[in-house]
């Protein structure tokens, strides 16, 4: 293969492929002796993949995996099962020092701008502990001018190095937070909930600095986020997940405009409508019981007790991922 032929190969290939994942936490009981008793389903076997440069928002109710799928690509918590492809490596299978490296390219934005930044840090130590850490800027006056650069990029004044994150609003100790993240100069960036712990007007210019972000530095971010509003205006393409598992997959405009799964049209449906006359006029039938436990998850689809299309079949069979159109995949027997 020449060496035209190998770069093309690799342009093509995603930045990032999830391949079966299982994530499953084991429970036991006793006191002298422990014995294991079951495992709480927190991801149940999921595939996607991201290309670079692209925004892809997870979404689905509290408790659905969307957090432990982000963890797991971290590698804060090792799967149970799967492969996790970055550039076309499996990151499972790395050593501690590949590891150490990888993590140059992957970051984080946690959710909660409070308990995220150390309270006895000083905000310019907080953003250069990372460059210190990897020696990017082993020298402490370097180091000072990278920290204040970001500070600026990320639309705080660099002054603010010097303050301790209690003398900051939300909003601001969330731009730390970016800042921070960007310390690396990393491709692919999880945000986690990253402006659900905020006020309205304060997500906005939160989602804004991401956007320009995303443009001026290429950044591929997994968006994990349960704000429909949010996802629609951010991301390119769209996951919905329910108890551990991946029920629809479509360009986000595609999905948003002509959603295919029960669950997704529920979840849809259930987003108020700022127009009282038009949201007067809605008819909305909510899901029907509880979402069960995902340490005894319902076989076959597990969204069938709560389902108004449910077949008898959809207890027994675990319906795949199936792409009806193009780009928008399903994993319901029951659509066409």
């Amino acid at each position: 293969m020449t060496d035209m032929a190998m770069t093309d190969v690799g342009a093509d290939r995603p930045l990032l492929e999830i391949r079966g994942l299982h994530m499953h936490f084991p429970i036991s009981e006793g006191i002298l002796m422990r014995r294991h008793v079951g495992d709480v389903k927190a991801v149940d076997g999921i595939d996607f993949s991201l290309r670079r440069g692209e925004t892809l928002g997870l979404v689905g109710e509290s408790g659905c995996g969307k957090t432990t799928t982000g963890r797991c690509i971290l590698q804060l918590e090792r799967p149970t099962s799967g492969a996790i492809l970055y550039d076309g490596v499996d990151i499972n299978t790395l050593s501690r020092n590949e590891r150490l490296a990888l993590r140059r390219r992957i970051q984080v934005i946690f959710q909660d701008p409070y308990s995220s930044l150390n309270p006895r840090m000083k905000v310019g130590d907080i953003v250069g502990e990372p460059i210190q850490v990897h020696g990017l800027a082993p020298d402490a006056a370097r180091r000072r001018a990278r920290v204040r650069e970001l500070l600026q990029v990320c639309g705080l004044n660099p002054s603010f190095a010097d303050r301790y994150p209690h003398e900051m609003s939300g909003g601001q100790r969330q731009r730390v937070g970016i800042a921070r993240a960007l310390a690396l100069e990393p491709e692919f960036i999880v945000c986690d909930e990253a402006v659900s712990a905020l006020d309205v007007s304060i997500q906005a210019q939160v989602i804004n600095l991401l956007e320009d972000l995303r443009e001026r530095f290429g950044l591929t971010y997994l968006f994990i986020a349960h704000d429909l509003s949010v996802v629609r205006h951010l991301c390119q393409r769209v996951a919905v997940m329910y108890l551990g598992r991946i029920v629809e997959l479509a360009d986000c405009d595609e999905l948003f405009d002509n959603p295919l799964h029960p669950y997704t049209r529920a979840l849809l449906a259930a987003v108020p409508v700022p127009d009282p006359v038009i949201e007067a006029g809605r008819s909305f039938q909510p899901v029907r019981g509880e979402v069960p436990s995902p340490i005894n998850p319902p076989g076959g689809c597990v969204f069938h007790p709560r389902c108004p299309k449910a077949v008898g079949s959809c207890k027994q069979l675990r319906p795949e991922l199936r792409e009806l159109r193009p780009g928008h995949w399903v994993a319901c027997s029951e659509v066409s």
